[in-house]
């Protein structure tokens, strides 16, 4: 991901990873992430999950809207089936 102004050089700026915490892990992952986003980015986006960012439960209808920012707790619960 890219911006779309030049640095003055001609070339891209580079864009950094931001860092914020998972599940109580640190993680550095692309900025302008979506909560859903990054459930789909960490691999858990295939079922139902719930997320608390912040120590705040976000709607399942936020997660597409609400941006991940540096320094976010984040902690996601992906169920499983059996039986």
């Amino acid at each position: 991901m890219r911006r779309s102004t030049l640095d003055g050089t001609g070339r891209f700026p580079e864009v950094c990873p931001m860092e914020i915490r998972v599940n109580g892990e640190t993680r550095e992952v692309p900025p302008n992430l979506t909560i859903r986003g990054l459930v789909d980015h960490l691999g858990l986006g295939d079922g139902p999950v719930a997320v608390e960012r912040n120590r705040e439960i976000v709607p399942r209808a936020a997660q597409a809207t609400m941006i991940v920012e540096p320094g976010d707790v984040i902690e996601i619960v992906h169920f499983v089936g059996g039986g």
